[in-house]
Order: C-alpha cells, then sequence, then structure tokens
C-alpha cells in the first residue's frame, strides 16, 4: 500500500491543510520512510522505540529543535491517518516528544578494527571463501544486509569491478575493490558451485544447505568473526555500512557520492557520517594538543 499518498489524500481532503503545511508533513514522512528501510522495519509494524531511536538520529543529523518538534507531529499525525484507514490500530507516537533527544553517534570500525574482522573468515574450505567474500563485500559497497542476502549472481560484474544494487527499488552502481573483487571471483568461480542445493538457484550468496543466505544466518557470522576477532566494540551488519561511509568521508569522499552509493533519497540520511568524522577529529585534537 502506498502509505505516502494515502497520508497526502488525508491531509488534503480531510484536514485541508496550507500548501506548505502539506509540503512539510510529506517531506518529513519521507524522510521517516527513508530512515525506516534504512532500519529494516516497516512504517505500519514501527512501535515508539523505533520511532525515539529516529528522533533521536534527527538530532545526531544536526537538526534544530523545530524541525525535530516538527517532525514528532507529522508523525503522530501520520499514524493518525493510519489508524483512520484501519492500516494500524493505535499510534506508536503518541508519547514520543522531542525532549528524549539525545546526540549519539552511529558506532563504527577504525580502519585496523575492519582489516581485523575482514582477516578473521580462513579460506581454506568453502564456508572460509563465502564468509570472506561477504564481509568484503559488505565493506566495499556499504550495502543493507538486506540487500547483501537479496544479491543474485548477475548483479555482480567481476570485470568492472562493480556491483547493481536494487535496495528500495532503485538501482544503484557500486564500485568494488580489487580486494572485494578477488574474494568474489575465488568464491563465485570455485565455491558457490560447491554449495548449491539446485543449479536454478540465483542467490549470490547461499547458506550451507545450497540456499539463499537469511538475514539471520548472517548475524550470526558477524558476531561469531567479531569473538574471533576479539573487538569489544557491538558489531552488527549495519556498523560494516557505517565504516564504509565514515571511512570515504575522512579521506576526501564528498556526501552527495556517499548518498548515492549508500542509496539514501535524502542528504540528511548522509549527513550524519559528517558528524562521526567531526567528533573524531575533535577527540584525536583533544588528545594530541599538548594546551587541549
Amino acid at each position: 500500500m502506498d502509505y505516502l499518498s494515502l497520508y497526502e489524500d488525508y491531509l488534503t481532503r480531510e484536514k485541508k491543510v496550507s500548501s506548505n503545511t502539506l509540503s512539510s508533513y510529506l517531506r518529513d514522512i519521507r524522510q521517516f520512510s527513508e530512515y525506516a528501510q534504512q532500519e529494516e522495519f516497516s512504517l505500519v509494524q514501527a512501535g515508539q522505540n523505533e520511532i525515539e531511536a529516529y528522533i533521536k538520529y534527527l538530532a545526531v543529523c544536526g537538526k534544530s529543535r523545530a524541525t525535530v518538534t516538527r517532525a514528532v507531529a507529522s508523525i503522530k499525525s501520520f499514524y493518525t491517518c493510519l489508524i483512520a484507514r484501519g492500516a494500524v490500530s493505535e499510534n506508536p507516537a503518541r508519547h514520543v516528544t522531542p525532549a528524549k533527544v539525545e546526540r549519539k553517534l552511529p558506532q563504527i570500525l577504525t580502519s585496523k578494527e575492519v582489516e581485523l574482522l575482514l582477516d578473521q573468515p580462513e579460506c581454506t574450505d568453502a564456508k572460509g571463501y563465502r564468509d570472506h567474500a561477504m564481509l568484503e563485500l559488505l565493506y566495499a559497497t556499504g550495502i543493507r544486509v538486506s540487500e547483501l542476502i537479496d544479491l543474485d549472481v548477475k548483479d555482480l560484474n567481476l570485470s568492472g569491478s562493480f556491483l547493481r544494487c536494487r535496495g528500495k527499488g532503485k538501482e544503484r552502481i557500486i564500485p568494488l575493490y580489487p580486494g572485494a573483487v578477488r574474494a568474489l571471483s575465488d568464491y563465485v568461480k570455485d565455491v558457490r558451485p560447491q554449495l548449491l542445493d539446485a543449479p536454478e538457484e540465483t542467490a549470490l550468496f547461499v547458506n550451507m544447505n545450497g540456499r539463499r543466505m537469511s538475514r539471520q544466518g548472517f548475524w550470526k557470522i558477524i558476531k561469531y568473526y567479531q569473538e574471533k576477532a576479539g573487538i569489544q566494540k557491538e558489531i552488527t551488519p549495519h556498523t560494516l555500512r557505517h565504516s564504509f561511509a565514515a571511512h570515504l568521508l575522512e579521506n576526501g569522499a564528498d556526501l552527495h557520492s556517499i548518498q548515492e552509493m549508500l542509496g539514501h533519497a535524502d542528504i540528511s540520511s548522509t549527513q550524519i557520517y559528517a558528524q562521526v568524522v567531526k567528533q573524531k577529529l575533535q577527540d584525536v585534537y583533544k588528545k594530541a594538543h599538548p594546551r587541549a
């Protein structure tokens, strides 16, 4: 169901809001929808925790108190509409207030920690080759775990060193660095055929039973290698996505290029990584400057 069109109709026909209010509220819900897709929850299944996390996220992105307050109002209004249309039974935003906003930046790994994590799979058997290829691809492209497990073999272009990703109904092309190309080439040519349960399987990454990898399966793989590497930070599949973006920004990539590779519909979703890099520089300054 197109909830945004439903909401637009509700605001126009029933609430008869002004054109400026309509534009602002729809923009707020588009951005909330983008965040929901990024964090992999549906709008109709969102609870208070998800909405409060989004409000915190807006603060991290540097949004003003007025913008955050309006976003809360927009989301409450949106769910009031969904209740009226029978899409949800209660308003998950009813107790959410901007006062709960906290500035908390996403967890990222250092370059050394990324190298340590990527070195954990031992390329001595099929599982090791597969896991190494998955981790390299995730860090090389910054794609979401849902996009990773949805990949088909045809989405990979090893000769051109790029990946075609179709997340959120939009297609984007993401380059691959040489190490990722090598890991993927070894897996696709020599390992994947051994794992397949059926020759017609299209999935790029399959489990040890030869069928498409699940989110739960990949989550267990990430946690296993985190423990094996002895990394104390809490690592999720999204941690590599955050690290990918922050490291690109640290090394001179512009926000719009990162936005395109991440598949963010709105630049505000990408601006959080500028805050991450800024905070890291401040930490380095405080530790290293003799008069800090």
